[in-house]
């Protein structure tokens, strides 16, 4: 058996049945010297004096512990015994955490040094056991701590004694006087108890000047007024009010003691209006006053005391909010927003906005096309924005597949489709994911189980009202936004301000496109996976391997590392299952959609348009990106995959507008219909008119020419040839051959000045 110095142990059995703390162990004597720490073990010597018969009715403040401290020299021989009985057992004492908690008050600090003074020797082992063994007890080490006149016995005793309890350590010299005052005990100011507490009033202290004891006013807290207004309190609902209406709804519903009858209804008399009620009289009747007395209700001081200390600080933040808001923005944190992440790819979180700018149109700048809708894509895991979409209608699952068909595609693609150089930031390129995390609305589609089944194995939303359970999207929603202020954007504002006229904007001060917005976009979410700081997710293994802190860093090491998820989804599955469908027509013009032409190789090749010349059109399915109108995709029937249609150069639409651009060009055509055939209308008319008039005028001379032409009329080829002769009547009829070269001589004339014109207006169109 072996026993150490500073050890606890329980003896379980036997007369030495207790517990024990150990000073020495001497094998060479057969003796343990032991000190006992039950607090019944020794019996407190007597201060002296006559016992007192009567109890006072103020409760006396708490006994301290009684001192330990008598060295126990026991038998080595029978706690082997018990020992090997197994009776004897190792044990440990747990501290209060105070005792681990550093002196913050000067005072206490000053105390502690004078105490690890005076017990220096107790806590040197050497000489502790020295001075036991020599003088058999601690009389020796007393005797010269008294006689250096540093302290009194008593001091030393009871430093001792705590040393006993507490463990020979520094620690268990430190000053407690954070318990002084009993913190959170109660002192009810109860009747015929103590009484109120606290500085007296400057009425009482000018009485006490001149021997009078005036008792105070208003009365200390009691027992049943704590109840009550606990109880009052509980029967308010939550959100609580303000501290002032709450204390007014607490006085009211327990503390209204006086009821009286006004206008026929019985009333309660406040105490705080007792004065005013009482004044009204009733009409043929005598209503008698009722006056407040002062005592009969706590004060507001005293009801805010009373809730403060009772309910914890935490439960009254949440008492004064609704749940939701306290979960979303108050409550503590609980995990972080990748645990239960595999790795980067495998769980993406999708979330919509409305653009904080007004955008222009591209077809016509004068335009004002409103505020877009922004999605973005991020990986949970990496924090990494792995795709984004800009659109101009309202949050849906349709607009929804649209953004993850860019995180998904080819950037190239993407880059293509909205005219940009794509920059390949995250590298190996973003698959589709095996879990996504988006909103309830659009979860609750249709549509989104539908596309769950196909390309998503695992869908899932946070609760209405919780953007917290997603909030890495919510931020960089956020930092989208305070880039476009911060970089000066003319058209940007900031909804987010609370002052009212700083939120102020002007739509014409917009001077973005959609293209425009999505390549500034590409621009700052390129940024932003480079240069993003993530130095607080990177653990030993990680900076050890040189990984760099940003999101795109976070992205390829954990792909390198094996704890990425990519999985490959053919491009023709993308289009056929997150683009737009529609139908589109094949005719002898070529392949037309919404009024547009498109072409291929392969279209030219298999000669569709003769097909539709000659056997008549055909319908086909084709899918579209609203982004941008440059291209669409059909099955190719003909062989594997989809085909590639791109907008033809005599289509009438350019390549950098969007499906809603166009449908706004048409629809805004479609405004001045009215107006068009009105114009055409007239002009009809006004033709019609003038070849009415033509018509009579030309019915009218040939009746007059008919009527003086009495003499013999030539042949039509006569007449023919006469009229092109365009001879004067002056000059005498010639001979056929004469007048055939005189027609090639005004022929040839005609055609000269017709090529002088035609030379003179090229040389116009040439230099000017």
């Amino acid at each position: 058996m072996e026993l150490m110095h500073n050890e606890v142990i329980r003896i379980a059995a036997g007369d030495l049945k207790g517990l024990y703390r150990v000073v020495l162990d001497e094998p060479t004597i057969e003796r343990v010297v032991a000190v006992r720490l039950d607090a019944d073990a020794e019996v407190a010597r007597s201060k002296g004096g006559r016992k007192k018969k009567e109890k006072t009715k103020r409760p006396r403040k708490k006994a301290p512990a009684p001192l330990i401290g008598e060295l126990l020299w026991l038998s080595r021989r029978e706690l082997e015994s018990l020992d090997r009985e197994r009776h004897l057992l190792r044990v440990e004492i747990d501290l209060d955490p105070i005792f681990y908690l550093p002196t913050t008050a000067a005072a206490d600090q000053e105390i502690f040094e004078s105490r690890k003074a005076v017990m220096k020797d107790f806590l040197t082992f050497q000489t502790l056991r020295d001075s036991i063994l020599v003088h058999t007890g601690l009389g020796g080490l007393v005797k010269a701590v008294v006689e250096s006149a540093i302290a009194s016995r008593a001091l030393v005793y009871k430093l001792w004694s705590s040393l006993c309890r507490h463990g020979f350590s520094e620690t268990s010299l430190r000053p407690m006087r954070e318990n002084c005052g009993a913190p959170g005990v109660a002192r009810p100011c109860d009747p015929g108890g103590r009484e109120k507490a606290g500085r007296k009033t400057a009425k009482q202290m000018l009485a006490a000047k001149a021997g009078i004891k005036l008792p105070p006013e208003q009365p200390g807290m009691s027992t049943d007024w704590r109840n009550r207004i606990m109880a009052a309190d509980l029967s308010i609902p939550e959100p609580k009010p303000e501290m002032p209406a709450r204390c007014t709804l607490i006085l009211n519903s327990h503390f209204v003691k006086r009821f009286k009858y006004v206008d026929g209804k019985l009333v309660a008399v406040e105490p705080e209006k007792a004065s005013e009620l009482a004044k009204h009289k009733k009409e043929g009747g005598k209503v008698v006053e009722v006056k407040p007395e002062k005592g009969e209700y706590p004060n507001r001081a005293q009801i805010r005391r009373v809730l403060e200390v009772e309910i914890p600080r935490l439960v009254r933040l949440a008492q004064k909010t609704t749940a939701g808001h306290f979960k979303r923005s108050l409550r503590g944190l609980v995990a972080r927003n990748w645990k239960g992440v595999a790795g980067p790819g495998h769980t993406w979180a999708i979330d919509s906005t409305i653009g904080d700018i007004y955008l222009r149109s591209s077809i016509n700048a004068a335009w004002i096309i409103g505020r877009p809708v922004v999605y973005i894509v991020c990986d949970v895991w990496s924090t990494a924005i792995v795709g984004f979409y800009v659109c101009l209608q309202g949050p849906s699952w349709d607009m929804a597949k649209l953004s993850l068909f860019s995180a998904g595609a080819d950037p190239e693609l993407i880059g293509d489709l909205w005219g940009y150089h794509a920059l390949q930031t995250l590298s190996p390129a973003p698959t589709l994911p095996a879990v996504l995390m988006c909103d309830r609305g659009e979860y609750l589609s249709r549509a989104a189980s539908q596309t769950g089944v196909k390309l998503i194995p695992v869908m899932s939303y946070a609760p209405p009202y919780r953007p917290d359970l997603k909030g890495i999207v919510e931020v960089l929603h956020r930092i989208m936004k305070d880039h476009q202020r911060c970089d000066f954007i003319p058209g940007a504002i900031d909804m987010r301000r609370k002052e009212f006229e700083l939120r102020k904007f002007n739509p014409n001060d917009g001077i973005f496109t959609t293209r425009q917005f999505v390549h500034y976009l590409h621009t700052i979410f390129t940024k932003y996976n480079l240069t993003a700081d993530r130095e607080h997710r990177l653990d030993a293994h990680m900076k050890a391997a040189g990984v760099f802190p940003s999101p795109a860093g976070l992205w390829a090491w954990g792909h390198r590392m094996g704890v990425g998820f990519r999985r490959a989804v053919p491009k023709s599955e993308l289009i056929t299952s997150l683009l737009f469908s529609d139908t589109g027509r094949v005719s002898r013009n070529g392949v037309m959609y919404a009024g547009r032409h498109y072409s291929n190789s392969d279209v030219d090749q298999q000669q569709w348009t003769a097909y539709a010349r000659n056997f008549g059109g055909w319908d086909i399915p084709c899918h579209h990106y609203p982004g941008s109108v440059s291209r669409i995709w059909t099955p190719n029937v003909a062989g594997r995959g989809l085909l590639d249609l791109k907008l033809s150069d005599q289509s009438t639409a350019s390549r950098e507008l969007t499906f809603d651009e166009v449908a706004d060009s048409f629809a805004f055509g479609q405004l001045n219909r009215a107006d068009v055939a009105h114009v055409k209308a007239m002009e009809a008319l006004k033709a019609l008119r003038q070849v009415q008039e033509l018509v009579e005028t030309a019915k009218a001379q040939t009746t007059a020419a008919i009527a003086r032409d009495t003499g013999a009329k030539p042949t039509i080829s006569e007449a023919r040839k006469l009229e092109g002769m365009a001879v004067p009547a002056a000059t005498p009829p010639s001979t056929a051959p004469a007048a055939q070269s005189h027609m090639d001589e005004a022929a040839q004339a005609h055609l000269d000045m017709m090529r002088a014109i035609a030379a003179a207006a090229n040389e116009a169109q040439q230099y000017g």
